[in-house]
């Protein structure tokens, strides 16, 4: 099985709303219930939220893939590590 860059995400998130540190929280929550390799899209407020969650999940291990600007808010795509740590 081939992987694309542009592959589409096994699962989604809509954190719009969500402050920090609770939008990490719930990100790496689902994040390590996923399989290996999992995709997850991610949506973020502006502000604090696409500031300090994509820096966050990069330092936790999780490979961040993609940050787009969806107007009023972004989407965040994030990969669980194929290998489990």
């Amino acid at each position: 099985m081939s992987l694309s860059s542009l592959s589409s995400p096994d699962a989604q998130l809509d954190l719009r709303g969500t402050p920090c540190p609770i939008n990490f929280v719930r990100t790496k929550l689902l994040l390590e219930k996923m399989p290996p390799g999992g995709l997850l899209e991610v949506w973020l407020d502006p502000g604090e939220p696409i500031e300090q969650v994509p820096d966050s999940l990069a330092m936790a291990g999780y490979q961040v893939e993609q940050i787009a600007d969806c107007t009023g808010y972004f989407s965040l795509l994030v990969r669980r590590p194929a290998i489990a740590q």
